[in-house]
C-alpha cells in the first residue's frame, strides 16, 4: 500500500505486523455458572469464536485451561471451533495452560497444533461420574424417603436409596460409549501422531513434555513466543474479550448485566458448586 494513504488507516491496519486474535477459555465445563464463576459451554463462548475467527488473520489461538467437565458440552465447543475453522479457512493453535484434562483436552484436539508448557497437565481421556449414597445417614437422623415415580428406571441411582447392581451396570455401559466416543474424536483428529501406548486412553494424564512423547502434544512453548516465531517478531496477539457492563461486570453479547436475584441465587449454591469445581481442579494437583 502506498504510504501516503497508509496514515489515514487506524493504527491496527498502518502496521507490518501480523495480528493473532486470542480466545481464552478457562475453566470447567458446565452449563449455567453466574457471576461468582464462569463455566465453559457454548452459549458462553459462541460469541467470542465468533468474533475471534472474524479477524482478517491468518490463525486464531485459543489457550485452555480446564480440568473438564460436561461432555457433551466440551464437544460442543470443540465442534464450533472446527466449523469455524474450516468455515473461515484459518488454522486454530491451541495453547494449553496449567490443564488441559478430559472434557478440557476434548476442546484442545479442535486444534490443528497443540502447544503446551513442559509442565502442563494434558490427557485423562476417559469418563467418570461420582455421587453420595445418604440411605443409612437419613435413618440416623429419623429422616423418612417418600419417593413416588411412574416408571420403574426413573429412581435409578437415587443417593438416598441403597444401590442396585443393574443401576451400576447401566451407568457403566453408557459411560463406555461416551469414552469410545472421546477415543474416536482424538484418534481422528490426532491420527498417526499418537504413541502405540496402553495406557493412552486409560484416563490418565501426563506433563506436556510426557504428552508431546505420547503424540498427545505437537509442540512445547508459549503463545507469546510461539507465534512471534511462527508470524514473525511483529506479531500482536490481540484478546478477545466480552463487553464489560457497568463495575466491570460481563455483559455477554446479548447486552444483559447480572440481575441481583442471580447472585443471591448464586449465594444460596455457590458453595457446593465450588467444592466440586475445587475437586476437579484437585484431581491434577492444581
Amino acid at each position: 500500500m502506498n504510504q501516503s494513504l497508509k496514515r489515514f488507516l487506524p493504527a491496527p491496519l498502518r502496521s507490518d505486523a501480523v495480528v493473532i486474535p486470542v480466545v481464552r477459555l478457562q475453566g470447567t465445563i458446565a452449563t449455567g455458572g453466574g457471576p461468582m464463576r464462569q463455566n465453559l459451554s457454548l452459549s458462553a463462548v459462541a460469541g467470542l469464536l465468533d468474533k475471534a475467527f472474524s479477524y482478517s488473520a491468518p490463525a486464531v489461538a485459543i489457550a485452555v485451561n480446564s480440568p473438564g467437565g460436561s461432555p457433551v458440552q466440551a464437544r460442543l465447543i470443540y465442534k464450533r471451533i472446527r466449523d469455524l475453522a474450516q468455515e473461515k479457512k484459518k488454522s486454530v493453535l491451541i495453547f494449553v495452560e496449567d490443564v488441559a484434562a478430559s472434557g478440557g483436552y476434548m476442546i484442545a484436539v479442535a486444534g490443528d497444533e497443540i502447544i503446551a508448557d513442559p509442565s502442563s497437565i494434558v490427557g485423562s481421556i476417559g469418563v467418570v461420574s461420582a455421587g453420595f449414597g445418604f440411605q443409612d445417614m437419613i435413618k440416623k437422623i429419623g429422616v423418612e424417603r417418600r419417593l413416588y415415580t411412574s416408571g420403574r428406571n426413573k429412581a435409578i441411582l437415587d443417593p438416598f436409596q441403597p444401590e442396585k447392581q443393574e443401576d451400576i451396570d447401566r451407568l457403566k455401559k453408557l459411560q463406555e460409549e461416551v469414552h469410545q466416543g472421546f477415543i474416536g474424536l482424538v484418534k481422528e483428529r490426532r491420527g498417526s501422531k499418537l504413541a502405540d501406548d496402553d495406557d493412552l486412553f486409560t484416563g490418565l494424564f501426563w506433563t506436556g513434555e510426557r504428552g508431546r512423547d505420547l503424540g498427545l502434544v505437537d509442540h512445547i512453548g508459549d503463545m507469546r513466543g510461539y507465534l512471534k516465531s511462527r508470524f514473525g517478531p511483529k506479531t500482536r496477539m490481540k484478546l478477545v474479550s466480552q463487553p464489560r457492563g457497568l463495575f466491570g461486570r460481563p455483559l455477554g453479547f446479548f447486552g444483559s448485566e447480572t440481575r441481583s436475584t442471580e447472585i443471591a441465587s448464586a449465594a444460596a449454591t455457590g458453595l457446593i458448586e465450588a467444592l466440586e469445581e475445587q475437586a476437579l481442579w484437585k484431581r491434577y494437583g492444581l
